[in-house]
């Protein structure tokens, strides 16, 4: 992929989305975390610890190549999409929930998705190897294009709530063009391997999209999470930011097969979670509302 794109115009795009993420957030998202420990927890559990282990395991089950191995992984380590609270608000979950997991998700993922895509690139080792893993100074760069945008956004918010509501809708189409281009400018990049690489990883994508939609719900639920803030769990876990993990293969690994199991999952995950979310409600009019089952905020508009 032509360079200037590589290194200028991703963490750019990126960082317009993430600034858009942090105009729906507020600091009292934070705080409700610590309202709903119980259901904030299993998520954060399922996210960071269950997914990675399940990619893992379909990546030596399925023999993938070291570098479309290493691209699972870091799918697996990237937080949630930017539409969870979409599709959490349209099959009737806990939208507040699927804010505060985003919140968090965000500064973990600074510290947890080097940890795993470094451990990945050991694992593997792929032919480049010399040349890629995410140093310090990658790490610092990951920082810069995730949490300074969602802060600003933030504080935007604080001063400007109108402003923020405004930019909605905007930016929650912007989002979806970026990743769009995102996601046909690595198909582009790779056209001469596209087929090969469907057929090493279409089917290792779909199962892992599905076991992420369906363990981020039957897990919370299994442990006596409410119904709404499963589905937010669901959600929130099994939509991923393809186009966080596309932009650090590209811009910061400079491997664009690396970045071919999330342009893949870009494009699965939208049709498969609204099927799942039509599964998981059908004939559902009334999901239990038990006490913990938060609203949302008057602050917490749907994210993009």
């Amino acid at each position: 992929m032509d360079s200037a794109l590589s290194t200028t115009a991703l963490p750019i795009a990126l960082a317009i989305i993430m600034f858009g993420l942090g105009l729906s957030l507020t600091v009292s998202d934070f705080a409700r975390v610590a309202r709903h420990p119980k259901a904030v927890g299993i998520a954060l559990v399922c996210q960071l610890i269950v997914l990675p282990a399940i990619a893992f395991g379909l990546v030596l089950l399925f023999d993938l190549p070291a570098l479309l191995a290493v691209g699972m992984m870091l799918l697996a380590a990237s937080p949630g999409g930017t539409t969870a609270n979409l599709f959490s608000h349209l099959f009737r979950g806990d939208v507040a929930l699927n804010v505060s997991l985003t919140a968090v998700n965000s500064v973990i993922a600074v510290v947890t998705l080097p940890l795993i895509t470094n451990f990945a690139l050991g694992y593997f080792d792929p032919p480049e190897g010399a040349n890629l893993g995410l140093q310090f100074a990658k790490v610092v760069q990951i920082f810069a294009i995730v949490l300074i945008p969602v802060a600003l956004g933030v504080w935007v918010r604080r001063i400007r709530p109108a402003f923020a509501d405004r930019m909605d809708r905007p930016v929650r189409v912007g989002s979806a063009v970026v990743l769009a281009l995102v996601i046909v400018g690595t198909v582009v990049a790779e056209r001469e391997n596209v087929g090969g690489y469907l057929a090493d990883i279409g089917v290792v994508v779909f199962l892992f999209c599905v076991l992420s939609l369906s363990i981020g719900f039957l897990v919370p639920r299994g442990l006596g999470v409410t119904y709404r803030q499963s589905i937010a769990c669901s959600m929130e876990i099994g939509i991923h930011n393809s186009t966080l993990a596309i932009t650090i293969a590209i811009s910061l690994l400079d491997s664009t097969r690396i970045a071919v199991p999330a342009a893949v999952y870009g494009v699965m995950m939208f049709p498969l979670a609204a099927l799942f979310g039509w599964a998981i409600t059908y004939r559902r009019t009334a999901p239990d509302q038990p006490d913990g089952v938060s609203e949302p905020s008057p602050g917490a508009a749907p994210r993009r």
